[in-house]
């Protein structure tokens, strides 16, 4: 086990004022989603980072440490309610900005692609993630254009399915 560090400090505080200021968002944008859908598009960013940190960052192959230590911890599950928030402001603002041209489409996958890679090049000066391995900001911008790009698919068939 790998220990980064042993007190609250920066990497925590960073991914509370993630949560504060998420859930502060999400509560004062007039409301777009019934609460089910709300809790879906939530739901999206919750597992796709819980999916992709367990995937990159987990032994035999660990690219990448979160937080404090290699091992996970209660502030690691914190975090993934932080791109909950995240997942839920990219669905609100697809369907608020009603895109449907496939030039739209990729400029805002690409945008919030970018927004991602920022946030991430953010969390890793406070220390949320610890890059090993050769493992490289840049390697996440893809996972995020996939990612992110998947949730348009996703959110045009769960609307069709909805309105069925």
């Amino acid at each position: 086990m790998i220990v980064y560090d042993t007190r609250f400090n920066s990497n925590e505080w960073f991914i509370l004022g993630g949560l504060v200021l998420g859930f502060t968002v999400i509560y004062f944008l007039p409301k777009r989603f019934s609460k089910k859908h709300a809790v879906v598009y939530f739901m999206c960013g919750v597992f796709s980072g819980f999916f992709f940190d367990h995937s990159l960052s987990v032994e035999p192959r660990s690219f990448y440490d979160v937080n404090d230590t290699s091992k996970y911890e209660f502030m690691d599950f914190l975090s993934y309610f932080s791109y909950g928030s995240i997942s839920y402001l990219f669905f609100y603002f697809y369907d608020r900005l009603y895109i449907h041209t496939s030039a739209g489409i990729a400029v805002y996958v690409l945008g919030w692609s970018l927004l991602s890679v920022g946030i991430e090049w953010l969390a890793v000066l406070v220390g949320v993630f610890h890059y090993q391995l050769g493992y490289k900001l840049a390697y996440s911008f893809p996972i995020y254009l996939i990612v992110q790009t998947c949730w348009v698919a996703f959110f045009c068939r769960y609307r069709k399915i909805s309105e069925a």
